[in-house]
């Protein structure tokens, strides 16, 4: 067996590594409301998320045609660079994970592709202008959107409240209810956006590995069944759970209710489906976290815990620097050993 081969099959077993605990780290972006407001069980929410991640999963392929062609340039990406780029999104995670804090698998990720690409071809293989439109300018705006869509849905609903009179009680009794469809559609557009992509890098991997070919000018597809395997692996990471961040956002941003549940879990739904329609390797964590931000200063500014607010944003600010460091200072040790 060639060294090509070998190359290939590790770099995609370590895309499977990195889908799964993908899974595992951003299952938190889909159940740690409906977890923390005890609408369901954590065994419940598991499951329920993971299916839900599966049928997102096999919705579409346009974010992970940009993760796969839109961010480098193809043709200078190697198998070591694939492999440098997922050890560091998959180091990052886990540092992230054991520390307690949702930081973006897709900003680790890129970060990791943008580092090794760099040192191999320089910068001029990074597709600056997408890089800007699909990744750097949504990396800011997501957040304030996350935050202000969440803030203006719970206003709404707060005001329909108060004209019914309705008792508190008996709203949260009601949207216990309600909420199970807030976070299936959480579930749902998590695995719509998030699994597409693993399957762009592994897509990526069989061309550079010479598996795949690609005419000149014709579109970068993904095969089925790299799909199916991204989403089978997707589901199966959610159904561990990383309960150390479901902790910090279903319980150390605000006090979540049912109510409020539902209002941070439709405005962060909605945000992430609209990016994966056209394409934008959205952090899921970023706009459910700030959905969750939002919701909470509608009822009172001090019910947010900003010292965690301020730990959650550090790791988001450092994400991608840190994997282009990291997946950078791997490409340039491997080069230098072979």
């Amino acid at each position: 067996m060639s060294i090509t081969i070998l190359l290939l099959i590790a770099v995609v077993v370590l895309a499977l590594a990195f889908e799964f605990i993908n899974g595992f780290h951003d299952c938190a972006n889909a159940i740690a409301t409906v977890v923390s407001t005890k609408v369901l069980s954590p065994k419940q929410a598991v499951l329920f998320s993971a299916v839900l991640n599966f049928i997102g999963a096999l919705t579409g392929t346009h974010v992970a045609k940009t993760i796969g062609s839109g961010i480098v340039n193809g043709e200078m990406v190697t198998l070591t660079v694939i492999f440098c780029a997922l050890f560091a999104a998959i180091v990052w995670n886990i540092l992230t994970w054991l520390l307690g804090l949702p930081s973006s698998s897709s900003h680790a990720l890129i970060g990791g592709l943008l580092g090794a690409t760099i040192v191999k071809a320089g910068v001029e293989a990074v597709h600056v202008d997408t890089l800007v439109e699909k990744v750097i300018a949504p990396m800011f705006v997501s957040p304030v959107l996350g935050f202000a869509t969440g803030f203006i849905l719970m206003l709404v609903i707060a005001w329909f409240i108060i004209i019914f009179k309705s008792k508190p009680d008996s709203i949260n009794k009601k949207f216990r209810k309600i909420q199970l469809i807030s976070s299936a559609l959480m579930a749902f557009s998590h695995g719509s956006n998030d699994a597409q992509k693993t399957m762009g890098i592994i897509t990526l991997a069989l061309f550079a590995g010479g598996v795949l070919h690609k005419a000149p000018g014709a579109d970068f597809e993904i095969p089925i069944y790299v799909i199916m395997a991204c989403a089978i692996t997707m589901a199966a990471g959610t159904m561990n759970g990383g309960w150390k961040i479901i902790k910090t956002m279903g319980h150390k941003i605000i006090k979540l209710k049912p109510i409020h549940g539902f209002a941070a879990e439709t405005s962060a739904a909605g945000l992430i489906l609209i990016a994966s329609h056209f394409g934008i390797p959205l952090s899921t964590t970023h706009v459910i976290s700030t959905s969750i931000m939002g919701v909470g200063t509608t009822f009172h500014a001090h019910a947010v815990k900003w010292n965690v607010v301020g730990n959650i944003v550090v790791a988001w600010v450092l994400t991608i620097p840190a994997c282009l460091i990291i997946s950078a200072i791997s490409y340039y040790l491997i080069y230098k050993i072979v």
